[in-house]
């Protein structure tokens, strides 16, 4: 297991915020950063500060994406027509992983980037172990057959902590879910404040 998996809710505390919305969150009992300084009264953050806090946000919430990954995200939404802050949230929702987790196939982001890399996820009837892989409206995401009785899967498709969005049409007694649309921003379910436009500023600074 990697030390990013490990220290996930460090995360939490740095942002001083509930990233993913889990109850075992430690901001929830405590609201302060991690470290021996954790306790310090906080200054105000730059502008700078801001935007990379921003950028730190949105990256964690799916889980462990390399800052070159993140980045190459970001070119690609500049590069598409549109608002960039939308393109790169739509960007971010259509991975694969995303969606798995989305799908509440999978309990936490972290354990949907395992799932699909074991092999445990088809698109379209075709195994694929990419959790990057980028899904296009209409794909059919499947769980395969021999994993559907996973404790980890039925555990989490039964969870009342989050809701499934609008944008994936899931069935839970086939184990399917369809990616019917790229999101817009405002629908994508996300536990804290996120502010993608502070992250476009961040790169484009």
């Amino acid at each position: 297991m990697s030390k990013r998996i490990n220290a996930k809710y460090k995360l939490d505390r740095r942002v001083g915020e509930n990233v993913w919305g889990r109850p075992k969150s430690p901001i929830n009992k405590r609201d302060y950063g991690p470290g021996m300084h954790g306790q310090r009264r906080k200054g105000k953050l730059s502008d700078f500060g801001l935007q990379l806090m921003a950028k730190q946000k949105l990256k964690g919430h799916y889980g462990n994406i390399s800052e070159k990954q993140f980045e190459k995200i970001y070119v690609e939404a500049v590069r598409r027509r549109g608002n960039t802050a939308e393109n790169l949230i739509g960007l971010l929702e259509s991975r694969l992983d995303a969606l798995v987790y989305r799908a509440k196939f999978v309990p936490t982001v972290f354990a949907a980037r395992q799932f699909v890399n074991h092999g445990h996820v088809k698109v379209n009837g075709v195994r694929t172990n990419i959790p990057s892989f980028r899904c296009k409206p209409g794909d059919v995401i499947e769980v395969k057959e021999k994993s559907r009785n996973m404790a980890l899967v039925l555990e989490a498709l039964q969870s009342a902590e989050r809701d499934i969005p609008d944008y994936v049409d899931v069935d839970p007694k086939k184990m399917t879910a369809t990616y019917l649309r790229t999101p817009e921003f405002a629908e994508v379910p996300y536990a804290c404040t996120m502010e993608p436009n502070l992250v476009i500023e961040y790169y484009s600074s």
